[in-house]
């Protein structure tokens, strides 16, 4: 069992290696880095982050959605600059996760998630287009040959990663007959040596960090956001439960380290994580592995690798792209509300074409704003006793959204009898909007004449208000609970 599991790991992480280099070569390219220091950056990262992130099985390595993010300043201030801001990255990713910010990925809605998911299977599968142009018909087929092996040979044995099938015979294959294709040596230059120590070469001054800190704040939150949501949906693919700020505190280390080597920032990378669970990496040695293989094809057979076809790899990542798109989310459109529609059609939209931190912020605020509408119903039976007195029992909460609702449109005022109560017994009071909007109420049955007492309030509301406060009725069940303020 134990052989079986090691050859597992060990197989799985060569076949993920192997299947992002040609990703990080590109990525390093779009920053205005050398193609070595994304796989610098494949293995530094990816190592730290295998040894001590919250989740087993994630590949971390460069990332488009950074790369995109440093472009500017690459151009602007060169790569050193870039670097220093990758350093400041790893610090706040470290005081994310040293605050416990990273649970607040479980505020993002499933929708959201789901758009998160479809949108990058959407970039993944587009990002390979590009490899077709000017292929004959002979890159055609090995594409189409490798995602035959993808589907088929796991059927068939799943001793071997499929992936890893396609690699070696198809390669082998295009080299014997000669085959003119694209390969992976023709994307960039991967023979190098061992990543070195240097600092930054830029001047340590209040200049430079005014320059670098809002590039540090984003690389910060996009790697974090694309890092976490990746092991939310590993989590639910594989029924298990990562730590979130663990991962935080490892992407951290792992970009601040990368900066001190020459490597570009990086994070969870999807595409290559999933590749990596489907060929039966499901410990932290399937990412040790990737990241170790990553340098040794750098250091040691940079010939060899380069010679892989570039059509192999592209009908992996078509797989790869197929598999994470969340189709059970197309037949779940009849049964979703319309608003939970929008946020998973909008997300996946964004992603695509913009960004993907922005794609997950606008799904949050969007489904936020939805909850709150939808909340911000409080209603109010009455009935009068037999004192005369008329009594309004609260039913919802009573916060900003509902508040306007409960000034005007709950009480009938002017013709309510001379004495009131309003019973909170069924309502909770939220926020200071909330806390304000019993004060103008009790103002309007003030100016008329009318004697009110409120009811069933907490220590805490009651201590808030200012007009109403003298009227309130101890009750020996009145609730114990906290008004949130200045939000």
């Amino acid at each position: 069992m134990q052989i079986k599991y090691y050859k597992n790991e060990i197989l799985a992480g060569l076949i993920s290696s192997i299947a992002i280099i040609p990703e990080v070569t590109g990525f390093a390219l779009v920053a205005k880095f050398d193609p070595i220091a994304g796989l610098y950056t494949a293995f530094i990262l990816g190592l730290i982050a295998a040894l001590l992130g919250g989740r087993a099985g994630l590949i971390s390595a460069a990332a488009g959605s950074m790369a995109v993010v440093v472009v500017s300043l690459s151009l602007s201030h060169g790569t050193e600059y870039v670097l220093l801001a990758g350093i400041f990255a790893g610090l706040l990713q470290i005081l994310f996760g040293v605050l416990k910010f990273g649970k607040y990925i479980r505020m993002i809605p499933q929708t959201a998630i789901f758009g998160f998911v479809n949108g990058l299977a959407i970039v993944i599968f587009s990002s390979q287009l590009q490899f077709f142009s000017n292929e004959g018909m002979g890159f055609y087929i090995l594409v189409g040959l490798t995602m035959l092996i993808m589907f088929v040979f796991p059927k068939l044995s799943r001793a071997i990663p499929a992936g890893l099938v396609a690699i070696v015979f198809l390669g082998i294959g295009a080299y014997y007959f000669g085959i003119e294709t694209k390969t992976i040596a023709d994307l960039g230059d991967i023979k190098g040596g061992l990543p070195h120590f240097s600092l930054p070469s830029v001047p340590l001054s209040l200049e430079t960090l005014k320059i670098v800190l809002p590039y540090s704040l984003i690389l910060a939150l996009v790697g974090l956001i694309e890092s976490l949501l990746t092991l939310s949906v590993m989590d639910e693919m594989q029924k298990t439960r990562g730590n979130s700020n663990k991962e935080c505190v490892a992407q951290g280390i792992g970009n601040g380290v990368c900066g001190f080597f020459g490597a570009m920032s990086g994070c969870v990378m999807i595409g290559q994580t999933i590749i990596n669970a489907t060929s039966g990496g499901r410990g932290r040695l399937s990412s040790v592995m990737s990241a170790v293989f990553v340098l040794l094809f750098v250091v040691s057979i940079p010939e060899i690798i380069g010679k892989i076809p570039m059509g192999v790899l592209v009908g992996i990542m078509f797989v790869v792209a197929l598999r994470t798109f969340e189709w059970a989310s197309i037949s779940r459109l009849k049964s979703m509300k319309k608003s939970d529609i929008v946020v998973l059609v909008l997300v996946t939209l964004v992603t695509v074409f913009f960004d993907l931190a922005v794609a997950v912020i606008m799904g949050v605020i969007i489904s936020a704003l939805v909850f709150a509408y939808q909340q911000a119903k409080i209603q109010a039976s009455s009935f009068i006793q037999e004192d005369g007195i008329k009594v309004y029992r609260l039913q919802g909460p009573l916060f900003f959204g509902s508040s306007a609702s409960f000034i005007y449109d709950l009480f009938d005022v002017a013709k309510d009898p001379q004495e009131v109560v309003i019973d909170f017994s069924n309502a909770r009071v939220m926020d200071s909007s909330g806390v304000d909007a019993i004060d103008k109420l009790t103002k309007r049955y003030l100016d008329v004449g009318k004697k009110l007492k409120l009811r069933h309030l907490s220590d805490d509301c009651k201590n808030a208000l200012q007009l109403a406060k003298q009227y309130c009725v101890y009750e020996l069940d009145d609730p114990d609970y906290k008004v949130a303020r200045n939000l």
